[in-house]
Parts: structure tokens; C-alpha cells; sequence
């Protein structure tokens, strides 16, 4: 097997007990790199160091790591104004958040007919929300429901 010092040096190919014994005299672990190399490739490491550097670089990746959650907000077409402000201030506060929010005009029985003022209400929603959020999916009707995506900016 091909064998690195701790200093990253090649110390070269040599048999697996010579291997072991070199790795005893450096008070260290002898650890294979590479197995499916032609030969092997094994370096003289603390084995322990190397596990905690691992996690610690597993650990640190996944605190950089972004999460966001799709929050979503019904509104029917005769929504009032006062209720729509109430609704835009959620959303507002999703949006700081740095979720998405997804915001659904129901239509019920006749309301169907009323799809022109359901597509002014999101544009409404839309406009007034532009300075933090942008649209990621513009109005589009999915059976009796007309779906809106904003993310933040």
C-alpha cells in the first residue's frame, strides 16, 4: 500500500505490517485514504482529530445553510380593504421572515364569475408589497382558486 506521512509526504509503496509500524513510531493512526486505488492509498493521521474536523465542517455548512417555509394566505374576492391591509401586514411579516409566501384568492359558486376582481386583488397585493418582496409566480387559476408565489427580495 502507498502510505503519506502527517506532513503529507509519500513515504511510498511498502507492506501493510512496515505500514502499521511507521504509524506506531509517529504515535498515530494509520488510516486508508483511498481503497480502490492501484495499490491503496493510506495516510498517518489522528484518526480522532480528523472524525471532530469533520463535524465540526458538517456542522458549520449546515449553519450557513438558508431555510424558508411557503406561508400561505387565503383572501376571497369581496375581501374588504381594512381586512386586505390586515392580511398584507401577515404577509409583510412573512416576507421579513425570509419565507414565501403563497397567496390564494378562493372563489365560491357564483364568485367564479368575479376572476377579473380576484386577479386585481393580487395585483393590488403585489404593488404594494414590490419595495420587499418579488413575484416568483404570477396569478394563474388552478381549478376554483386563483394562486399567487412572492419571495422575498
Amino acid at each position: 500500500m502507498r502510505v503519506i506521512d502527517p506532513d503529507g509526504n509519500q513515504i511510498g509503496v511498502v507492506p501493510t505490517h512496515k505500514a502499521l509500524a511507521t504509524a506506531n513510531d509517529f504515535g498515530l493512526d494509520l488510516v486508508e485514504v483511498s481503497p480502490h486505488a492501484k495499490p491503496p492509498v493510506c495516510k498517518i493521521m489522528d484518526y480522532g482529530r480528523f472524525k471532530y474536523e469533520q463535524t465540526k465542517k458538517q456542522q458549520e455548512a449546515k449553519k450557513k445553510q438558508s431555510t424558508f417555509q411557503v406561508k400561505e394566505i387565503k383572501v376571497r374576492p369581496k375581501t374588504g380593504d381594512h381586512d386586505l391591509d390586515v392580511k398584507m401586514g401577515r404577509i409583510r411579516k412573512f416576507l421579513d421572515r425570509k419565507d414565501k409566501v403563497k397567496v390564494t384568492v378562493m372563489f365560491r359558486g357564483r364568485e367564479i364569475t368575479l376572476s377579473q376582481r380576484g386577479r386585481e386583488l393580487l395585483q393590488e397585493i403585489a404593488e404594494n408589497l414590490e419595495d420587499i418582496a418579488v413575484v416568483e409566480q404570477y396569478p394563474k387559476f388552478e381549478g376554483r382558486t386563483m394562486v399567487m408565489i412572492m419571495s422575498p427580495k
